[in-house]
């Protein structure tokens, strides 16, 4: 059984007043509203669960786009296993609102909507490869 740690969360855009993605504040840093899956979970599940606690956003407030997923793998110091370095999992699915919806900041600083504008230049490790990969996706150019 492989127990290497997995998080799965959303990218959020939304059309008005323009279009915009959601990122979380921590306090050295920007994030996607995610988290670690639970034993049993779905990886869309996890995600849509960690929206719903991070956010107050409900799956009903979304639309999932099925074409979407990017992953990608870092390595972490795992809790678990005495920080030992491990390979993270991250799998990122994107959704767009359906109507306006307010954000209840729960585990984090802040929020913010950024402008869609790419290329962005955010997070050099972890928010900008998932943002070009965006990108492409909303050019054509990759799934």
């Amino acid at each position: 059984m492989n127990d290497d740690p997995k998080s799965c969360g959303v990218i959020l855009f939304r059309s008005e007043p323009v279009e915009s993605f959601l990122l979380m504040r921590h306090a050295d840093r920007w994030d996607l509203p995610k988290g670690h899956v639970d034993p049993g979970e779905s990886e869309i599940d996890c995600a849509l669960r960690e929206l719903s606690e991070e956010t107050g956003i409900d799956a009903a407030d979304i639309e999932i786009d099925p074409g979407f997923r990017f992953t990608t793998q870092y390595p972490v110091r795992s809790r678990l296993h005495q920080g030992e370095m491990r390979d993270k999992t991250l799998v990122i699915f994107l959704a767009r609102l359906k109507r306006p919806a307010g954000i209840l900041v729960t585990e984090h600083v802040d929020y913010e909507w950024f402008p869609w504008q790419p290329p962005h230049k955010i997070q050099e490790k972890t928010i900008d490869p998932l943002l070009a990969h965006v990108d492409a996706y909303f050019r054509g150019a990759g799934a």
